[in-house]
């Protein structure tokens, strides 16, 4: 009997070995496509499997429809896919730096991250700010409310939040809240210095792997998985509800650097160590960084950031979410103007890759 089952290993263990270096087929991603469905949590599975073997098949319209409906238009996994379709047609240019460059690479980043971080200027800026929630993994959201909120940044790192309208309706300048937080439900700070700054520090002793190349918005890029410790990052978390509740945790993720010019494009974070017993389950944070001009210079700034905050009560676990879109920066002390559009409620979009 112990040879019988030592041979089923074996061939057990032979067989996962060689799945791991042949692409995968269509129709062997299509059944993966429907197990999706009835368990959520091997997206990561079907995610490694595209980004460690690739395909063998053309990606056709008919696919990316079939990842959209069974993947719940998972924004990762459409990723996932189409890259694994450029690494298909052209396996050179997708090719993945050696060690040696890959921790050069992160060394430029981060010259030139914390250099911008000293050389941001003074700015204002509004944000439009759609928040809806759902049942946790539907992806299924309801809008909730629409703000509009002014943002003064100052150079030393201080940011200030001031409420100009809520649901369409502007608030009277004498009582215009200083905060979006004031209106209660789920806010974030940081989106302009504080999580790259946090990421680059030498301090944070930021763990980096390079995983994958992708193009992001026609920018070619290298994609870093990181993570920093929780003493290292020191994020803050705050649960508001009948009492406030406040945590510290680390943080995880993954950044896309432009080849060219060593800038982040793209951060996608989210918190680590969370205690057990805290109200807020899981919070993570997209941003995407785009080019603007203030004052005839130009600057990488935020110009959309997604958060999501899932939390349980009682029997369910609930998620929200607050979709950002940063518009009309504009030197410090200028006057932010609310315009027909800011007001107009949007459809719940995904960030586009």
């Amino acid at each position: 009997m112990k040879k019988v089952l030592l041979v089923i290993s074996l061939a057990l263990f032979a067989g996962s070995a060689f799945s791991q270096t042949v692409p995968l087929t269509q129709s062997e991603y299509v059944k993966l496509l429907y197990a999706l469905q009835t368990d959520p949590k091997r997206k990561t599975d079907i995610i490694d499997a595209l980004r460690k073997r690739g395909i063998d098949f053309v990606v056709t319209d008919g696919v990316r429809s079939l990842t959209r409906s069974k993947g719940a238009n998972d924004e990762e996994l459409k990723r996932a896919l189409e890259e694994a379709e450029r690494r298909r047609l052209n396996p050179e240019s997708t090719k993945l730096p050696s060690s040696s460059e890959s921790i050069a690479l992160i060394e430029n980043a981060r010259k030139k991250t914390l250099e911008a971080v000293e050389e941001m200027p003074d700015f204002v800026v509004k944000q439009q700010i759609q928040r809806s929630a759902a049942y946790a993994g539907t992806n299924n959201f309801r809008n909730l409310d629409r703000l509009v909120v002014a943002v003064s940044y100052r150079s030393t790192g201080e940011e200030s939040y001031r409420v100009l309208s809520v649901n369409g309706l502007l608030q009277d300048a004498s009582e215009a809240r200083q905060s979006y937080e004031s209106v209660g439900g789920t806010s974030s700070t940081g989106e302009f210095v504080t999580m790259l700054a946090t990421i680059f520090k030498p301090e944070s002793e930021t763990k980096f792997e390079v995983v994958q190349t992708d193009i992001l918005r026609t920018y070619k890029t290298f994609v870093y998985d990181f993570s920093v410790e929780k003493d290292r990052a020191k994020q803050v978390i705050t649960a508001v509800g009948s009492s406030t509740d406040s945590t510290i945790t680390g943080m995880k993720g993954r950044i896309w650097i432009d080849r060219d010019n060593g800038r982040v494009l793209r951060v996608e974070s989210e918190a680590t160590e969370i205690p057990p017993n805290f109200p807020i389950r899981t919070a993570k944070r997209n941003i995407d960084y785009e080019w603007v001009k203030i004052v005839d210079e130009k600057f990488l700034l935020p110009s959309i950031s997604d958060v999501r905050l899932t939390m349980r009560e009682k029997s369910n676990v609930f998620e929200t979410r607050n979709l950002i879109r940063f518009k009309d920066y504009q030197k410090y002390g200028s006057e932010v103007r609310i315009l027909d559009d800011d007001n107009k409620p949007e459809p719940e979009a995904p960030i586009k890759p």
